[in-house]
């Protein structure tokens, strides 16, 4: 007798799963079909992504490959357009390229770009901070202090891996401007930052003993 209940039970059940997936198999073919649109797209996205940075990458060591040999203004346009992509590689790259062979002389055209390239790319945190740095080595001879302390707050005030070389930067921008004072407050915190990069440290001791001796 108990096994007939039993029988009769799971028979009931199975005729209700039955029943539920004859009047929801619309809704069912309809997810099978979303999730597979969605592998797709994500698929299909990927390889467009990979074969733009492929073809940016042709592009970038091509105009870059013995430049000098090219038209000027013909590098120039290139590169801008490629940073221009938005690109999370090829667009900062182009522009160290510029930079590194005095292509472009306006500063405002130069600070434009690494604004785009900070503001309008997502990048990796500590790819973003060196870029960070980068803006304020390529600014520091031609502005204030509070200009240059502004662009490092994102990098000086956390535990970034380039926070010793923007100590360093800030300790050379006083010295240099006579304000050893300053100058030796940013070497020596360079001494007790965290995971701060060997060869700064060697350097921001030099500075101290032999430059700021006397303010010890």
């Amino acid at each position: 007798m108990d096994q007939e209940i039993d029988l009769i039970n799971k028979n009931t059940r199975n005729e209700r799963i039955l029943n539920f997936f004859k009047k929801n198999y619309k809704i069912f073919i309809f997810l099978v079909c979303l999730i597979i649109i969605v592998i797709v797209i994500f698929f299909g996205l990927e390889y467009l992504n990979k074969k733009k940075n492929l073809k940016l990458s042709n592009r970038y060591n091509s105009i870059t490959s013995s430049y000098e040999l090219k038209d000027k203004d013909f590098v120039i346009k290139e590169l801008k357009n490629i940073i221009e992509e938005k690109n999370k590689t090829y667009s900062p790259l182009s522009l160290f390229f510029i930079i590194d062979n005095d292509l472009i002389s306006s500063k405002v055209q130069i600070n434009n770009y690494f604004d785009l390239i900070i503001n309008d790319i997502k990048l990796d945190k500590e790819i973003k901070n060196l870029i960070i740095y980068k803006k304020a080595l390529y600014n520091s001879d031609n502005i204030s202090e509070d200009q240059l302390i502004s662009i490092l707050n994102p990098i000086i005030n956390n535990n970034s891996i380039w926070k010793a070389h923007s100590l360093y930067l800030l300790g050379e921008y006083f010295f240099s401007n006579g304000e050893n004072q300053k100058a030796k407050e940013f070497f020596e915190k360079i001494l007790i930052t965290e995971n701060a990069n060997e060869q700064i440290i060697i350097e921001a001791q030099k500075r101290l003993k032999r430059d700021l001796r006397e303010q010890n």
